[in-house]
């Protein structure tokens, strides 16, 4: 397939340069044309606009900053949309609104185009070496035509589901870590006020159970299978953690907003009667708000991790 590739900002340059160290011939483009040096001198083609790069390809990636940026590539003049032809496919790798990339899905339908949303995760240093993950969503069979490049420029592409799946999952990702930046910052913040140097906290914390696991891992004990009962850690003795930790930032003058707002919601859960319950039931509440069920059965559970 000929691959197009349009952005080649601090993600795209190095994700285009590892597509043509795959094999695959690339026609790119970008606002500022100095940024193709490389891949020119590595035998990629430059065109001028989106549109010359849908015309000369068969398979498209945008790598852009935003929604702004996808909208007007896509669909703007001289966009993808004025040069593509039914039989090829869009990929955005771009951190994108679920809703736009549904928009242009159903857009380029009526030209028989797939369009799937496939946003990366690994940063700059995964961009170079490789190392990244590629959430999909849209046509099956279309992301099955795409593996030989999208194993080129990453090591886990993923299929998550229909089209925007990709995008959801990649906000669920971001919006995670930066709560978690977040809360980091908070107890870490009481932690130094209270008297403790931050190198051996940190290297005490990095030793503790949180700092064995993986993030999302825990998720797979109680809350996905929804197995509160009978409790690895009780709901009580959680409460009685944080309450803990609330005393220690006020008697240092800590602002602890994150901390009293879990204490509040740990609070909740022990008012329905939940305290002897394993601490995570208190999860429940923020599905039960939402009007959602979410469960995974323990054997799935099991083989996605022996799969790791």
């Amino acid at each position: 397939m000929k691959v197009g590739f349009i952005g080649l900002g601090t993600m795209g340059a190095s994700i285009a340069l590892n597509a043509i160290e795959g094999g695959h011939d690339l026609v790119v483009h970008d606002i500022d044309r100095d940024t193709a040096g490389r891949h020119i001198q590595r035998g990629a083609l430059w065109a001028d606009t989106p549109r010359d790069v849908a015309q000369a390809s068969d398979l498209i990636f945008t790598s852009l900053p935003g929604p702004p940026e996808v909208e007007s590539v896509a669909l703007g003049a001289d966009g993808l949309i004025e040069g593509l032809s039914a039989g090829k496919a869009y990929f955005d790798l771009s951190t994108n609104s679920p809703t736009l990339i549904r928009h242009i899905h159903a857009m380029f339908a009526k030209l028989g185009v797939a369009v799937l949303d496939a946003p990366v995760s690994g940063g700059p240093d995964g961009a170079r070496t490789g190392k990244m993950a590629i959430w999909v969503g849209g046509d099956k069979a279309a992301f099955e035509a795409a593996l030989p490049v999208l194993n080129a420029i990453g090591d886990a592409p993923y299929y998550v589901g229909p089209v925007g799946a990709g995008a959801v999952a990649k906000l669920v990702h971001n919006c995670s870590g930066y709560i978690l930046q977040t809360a980091l910052a908070e107890t870490f913040s009481m932690g130094v006020k209270a008297g403790v140097d931050p190198e051996a906290l940190w290297q005490a914390l990095r030793k503790g159970a949180l700092g064995r696991r993986r993030v999302f891992d825990t998720m797979a004990r109680q809350f996905l299978p929804g197995r509160f009962d009978p409790p690895d850690f009780a709901l009580r003795l959680a409460r009685k953690d944080v309450a803990l930790a609330c005393e220690v930032g006020r008697e240092y003058d800590v602002p602890m907003r994150l901390s009293n707002m879990v204490l509040a919601e740990l609070t909740e859960a022990m008012n329905r009667g939940w305290d002897g319950r394993d601490s995570r039931a208190a999860m429940l509440l923020q599905t039960e708000r939402a009007g959602v069920e979410i469960s995974v059965s323990e054997k799935r559970i099991r083989e996605i991790i022996e799969q790791d």
